[in-house]
């Protein structure tokens, strides 16, 4: 194992020796000159623009090797790389904020890590070590900490992702793999509430399938619906289960929770069809803690529309990394169309994105889940 440690922050050093936890060596080749001074921090979109460095780890005999930090840069490999014909790849999202001291914080870092690698296990990708994990987001943030925007609804968005390295033509797992994180400063995901509609001519996710895996071919096969729906007038899909084609699971790329005489009702995540939201998670513990009522169960679209029909629909918001909190206005379901009250008469969807961004300020901590890079960095 590479176990060195090499020209690394002391705080960072101090933190993974408190917790215990392994230190590896990654390497640095830091950029000559940062593209920094040519974006437009008030005006970002989701997703365009990139930081100037890259975190890389390559997989081969049995370890992840050649940790390295180094300029963001185009990537060149073989027309046979498996992953272009397999889809052999996972990926992470994940959030990174600074409070009024310019400290980086990352929150729930420990829970991103574990779906990382639920995902791998899925898709018989190799283990990214959670110390390994960790470390290299934290370096490769305190790297590039200036691109981390100060903003109202931004934020600088991590990509964890690792697919297939190797060239072969033949259905099998790959031998080789490569891990790398880039980062982006974004802004809002969605800049307005959102429609959705159900489309029963399409499936997500089956039990036994991929649907809690954060796998590429899970968002691919999701994207002739997206069209589709928007053709007909909404932003996104709400899916429906594979079998009875009744029950909801999720949205796009959020979570689902739905208010209904004041109760906040969100569909189970145990049963392997429906990603596991950290942020869906999250909002569950801020609202048990305020004392509101919750409950994880299954919920059809039948049981939504009688609930509508009867004035008890009060809200429905989905939650995600990239969204947080984000409105839904408007549900559809073949010929019944559901206009929800008023966005700004909510009072759980605000209250629980008023909590999310408090504590991702570091305003607040009340669950422990800030950690942070303190400032100066590296000595």
């Amino acid at each position: 194992m590479f176990l060195k440690i090499e020209k690394i922050s002391v705080q960072i050093y101090l933190l993974h020796i408190k917790k215990r936890a392994m230190t590896y060596n990654i390497k640095k080749y830091p950029i000559t000159k940062s593209r920094i001074s040519t974006i437009d921090f008030d005006n970002i979109p989701f997703g365009r623009i990139f930081s100037d460095h890259i975190f890389i780890a390559d997989y081969f005999d049995g370890e992840w090797r050649n940790l390295r930090i180094e300029p963001y840069e185009k990537m060149a490999f073989s027309p046979a790389n498996m992953t272009l014909h397999y889809g052999q790849a996972i990926f992470e999202g994940l959030k990174v904020t600074s409070d009024k001291d310019n400290n980086p914080l990352f929150l729930r870092l420990e829970q991103h890590a574990k779906r990382l690698n639920r995902s791998a296990d899925r898709m018989a990708i190799p283990s990214i070590p959670e110390d390994l994990f960790k470390q290299a987001v934290m370096e490769l943030v305190d790297t590039d900490r200036q691109w981390i925007p100060k903003g109202d609804d931004t934020a600088l968005y991590l990509r964890p992702f690792v697919f297939a390295a190797d060239d072969y033509i033949g259905v099998k797992p790959s031998e080789t793999y490569t891990f790398m994180i880039f980062t982006c400063p974004v802004g809002a995901y969605y800049s307005a509430p959102v429609s959705i509609t159900t489309m029963p001519d399409y499936v997500r996710a089956f039990p036994g399938g991929t649907g809690y895996a954060k796998a590429a071919g899970n968002y691919a096969g999701s994207l002739r619906p997206m069209l589709e729906a928007r053709e007909k007038g909404y932003d996104q899909v709400m899916w429906l289960d594979g079998i009875e084609k009744k029950y909801i699971h999720e949205c796009g790329t959020m979570n689902l929770m739905f208010v209904i005489d004041d109760v906040i009702v969100t569909p189970p995540t145990n049963t392997g069809e429906i990603l596991s939201g950290i942020t869906r998670d999250s909002i569950i513990t801020i609202f048990k803690a305020a004392g509101f009522k919750v409950e994880e169960r299954p919920i059809t679209i039948d049981e939504l529309i009688e609930a509508y029909n009867a004035g008890k629909v009060q809200e429905a918001f989905g939650t995600g990394t990239a969204a947080v909190v984000s409105q839904i206005t408007k549900i559809a379901h073949g010929d019944v169309v559901m206009d929800l009250p008023a966005v700004e008469d909510r009072k759980y969807s605000h209250y629980a994105k008023a909590e999310i961004v408090a504590i991702r300020k570091g305003e607040k901590d009340p669950f422990g889940w800030i950690e942070k890079i303190p400032v100066p960095a590296m000595v």
